[in-house]
């Protein structure tokens, strides 16, 4: 009975386990992948990225659980990305993490240009051109 009550035990910590690491390294996006604006986590548990998906426009948000003057948004990138003419339609942006906790990539579905952003430097970098 030891014996088994221990097999159980055992198998219930490493489906536990397997689940949580199995989480972590999916990815998070929003209920609504279609939404005008989402969130999108950084490695530093403090800062999100606030991304307007129609107009590639960008933000960094940081919240505390103590500190209320700690709570700030920062523009990262306040240039619309598309065209007067062209029309804005949800999801149309979206941002991919790199290995490097501060750089990020901002993808145009449409048209598939990319951006390299850098949280670090408050901002776009530059184009990542057709190749």
């Amino acid at each position: 009975m030891k014996r088994i009550f221990f097999a159980i035990t055992l198998s219930m910590m490493m489906i536990c386990t397997l689940a949580q690491s199995s989480s972590s390294r999916s990815p998070k996006y929003a209920d609504n992948p279609n939404a005008t604006f989402q969130l999108f986590p950084t490695q530093n548990m403090w800062n999100f990225i606030k991304l307007n998906t129609q107009t590639g426009e960008m933000w960094q948000v940081q919240y505390s659980v103590n500190d209320d003057d700690s709570r700030i948004g920062v523009t990262l990138n306040d240039l619309v990305l598309i065209g007067s003419t062209d029309k804005k339609v949800n999801g149309r942006f979206t941002l991919y993490p790199t290995e490097n906790m501060y750089t990020f990539l901002l993808l145009d579905t449409i048209d598939g240009r990319v951006w390299q952003t850098q949280s670090n430097h408050r901002g776009i970098i530059g184009q990542i051109y057709n190749f």
